[in-house]
């Protein structure tokens, strides 16, 4: 479990920054839609993402703070 944890903790914030960078590039050369999505919701899914990912780092920490007592 302790290895999954990690991998999807990194999967997801390594996702939610490219998503978060991705949208930076395009916001800040002038679009407001990538496709059908306005960026903004882009951007709230790549910081959605990288939470997960800190929940998962999160869990991880305290599953292995219970399992040292």
């Amino acid at each position: 479990m302790d290895k999954q944890l990690l991998w999807i903790g990194r999967l997801a914030g390594v996702g939610g920054l490219a998503l978060c960078a991705l949208v930076a590039v395009l916001r800040l050369s002038g679009h407001y839609f990538l496709g059908s999505f306005q960026l903004v919701t882009l951007f709230q899914a790549g910081m959605a993402a990288m939470i997960a990912g800190c929940l998962c780092f999160l869990a991880l920490l305290t599953e292995r703070s219970k399992a040292g007592r």
